[in-house]
């Protein structure tokens, strides 16, 4: 039996599990993903978002702010990278200035510093490439950029390492409470927890009817995205927003860490909570808002597109309770989920403070982590140092990324382990670049079936049934 069951292995469930392993606590994570990051985290936009955008006085905006302000500290310790690139909320007309002024003042409540508005000669010096139409804008200088799988992996990861487990393709099907202990059941297994914890996004609602909270709805609402070539990614040096709607920031325009051009997201509620399809519609939106905002945008540069569900609640604010003494609601985390998520994390250790857990810290919890791909950063001597201890390391599986055979059996043999091909993708971004896995895929396979001892007939591409090849031609060519 458990001391605590995280439900969910998102951003927010991940930092959850990682805070709780610095307590003498038995934490299990349960998702029923084949891997970590496989919801509203594996397409989100990646943003630290500064704290000037949330309602005064709700969790969103406390959250938001602190968050803010530990991320660079978290993503040093978990090896992940981090970059304060600042972001900037670009005005059109007078209405939106008005708005501009009132995200300023809302901001400065919030307590986000060095918030900043500014005159269209100030805007288009910081950005060359805004649209020349733009008036106005809000500097926020504490905006940064992060890669919000990367993240989840390594906060997961870091927990595994100070002895939380992880079960994944653990679908939760019933909860039932006996005496003071919650049994938490799958079809194939059941595990027992003193407390739990529900982070599971998009279905926080339906885990929570299961112990009979129905305070709460939460629905899908889709966002669509483009990305574009690194070749792309200096066209813009700041996270580009237009000023915001109730249905959310809108279009944004970003570098990513890795170097490439962000466009994105859409905002279309849905009631299916599986739909991540991307739509002509929501293509022609993005580059008729993206180019409105920024100019010269090479949309012939686009690699890739793809789509994300974000969970929305009906309360207007981040959901996070606790239910009947032991049951914690961590729900409608939609944005600025992914910067609040360390700060939830804190949250959520002081509501279990007011129950009757013992929270004792760990004497020898290490906050540490090496950093996923610290291969690409060292320098060629160093990384010819590594190549004669581990001629792995010389060899290039992803041209398109640079991405080496030892890191691909890194991913594969460190904490959460890579048991897919997508999974190796996230971990090492094999597979992202221009030919998006046209060359190396068919390589990952071999050495997934390898070092898992699995025929590659069963190693698929995301789990479940997603195999890649499913059998042999008379001549022994695997199809």
């Amino acid at each position: 039996m458990y001391d605590i069951v995280v439900i969910g292995a998102g951003v927010i469930g991940a930092m959850i599990a990682r805070g709780l392993s610095k307590y003498d606590l038995s934490v299990c994570i349960l998702d029923m993903e084949s891997d970590v990051a496989m919801g509203a985290t594996r397409a989100n936009s990646a943003i630290i978002h500064a704290g000037y955008d949330a309602k005064e006085g709700s969790l969103k905006a406390r959250l938001n702010v602190r968050g803010s302000e530990i991320m660079p500290q978290v993503a040093k310790e978990l090896g992940v990278r981090y970059i304060n690139n600042g972001s900037i909320v670009i005005g059109f007309n007078d209405d939106d200035a008005k708005e501009i002024k009132n995200l300023y003042q809302r901001g400065i409540s919030n307590g986000v510093r060095n918030l900043s508005i500014l005159n269209k000669d100030e805007l288009r010096k910081l950005e060359p490439n805004i649209s020349k139409t733009a008036i106005c804008a809000l500097y926020a200088p504490t905006g940064a950029i992060i890669c919000p799988y990367e993240l989840t992996v390594a906060a997961v990861g870091n927990a595994m390492d100070n002895g939380s487990d992880l079960k994944l393709n653990f679908k939760v099907e019933r909860i039932e409470r006996c005496e003071d202990v919650y049994e938490i059941s799958s079809a194939k297994e059941t595990v027992k927890a003193k407390y739990v914890i529900n982070a599971a996004g998009l279905y926080s609602d339906e885990i929570a009817k299961m112990v009979g909270d129905t305070s709460f709805n939460i629905h899908p609402r889709k966002g669509e995205y483009l990305l574009l070539d690194k070749e792309c990614g200096g066209l813009v040096s700041h996270t580009i927003f237009r000023t915001p709607t109730e249905m959310g920031k809108g279009i944004l325009i970003s570098p990513t860490v890795d170097g490439n051009l962000l466009l994105g997201p859409t905002s279309v509620d849905l009631e299916d909570k599986s739909d991540v399809s991307t739509t002509f519609e929501g293509v022609g939106k993005i580059i008729s808002e993206a180019k409105a905002d920024v100019e010269n945008i090479p949309f012939n540069k686009v690699i890739t597109s793809f789509s994300g569900l974000r969970a929305t609640g009906d309360t207007g604010d981040f959901i996070i309770n606790l239910f009947k003494g032991s049951f914690i609601n961590v729900a409608g985390i939609e944005s600025p989920g992914l910067t609040a998520a360390p700060a939830i994390a804190e949250y959520v250790v002081e509501l279990l403070g007011k129950t009757e857990i013992n929270l004792k810290k760990k004497a020898k919890f290490n906050p540490h982590r090496k950093p996923t791909r610290f291969f690409k950063e060292l320098s060629i001597d160093e990384k010819n140092i590594i190549i004669r201890q581990n001629s792995k390391y010389g060899k290039i599986i992803c041209r398109c990324e640079g991405v080496s055979e030892g890191e691909i059996l890194d991913s594969i043999h460190t904490n959460p382990k890579a048991t897919n091909v997508d999974a190796v993708k996230r971990r090492t971004r094999s597979g992202m670049g221009r030919c998006q896995g046209g060359f190396c895929s068919s390589h990952i396979l071999d050495i997934l079936a390898r070092e898992l001892s699995m025929p590659v007939e069963d190693i698929t591409k995301s789990g479940g049934v997603s195999n890649i090849i499913i059998g042999k031609t008379k001549g022994g060519e695997q199809l």
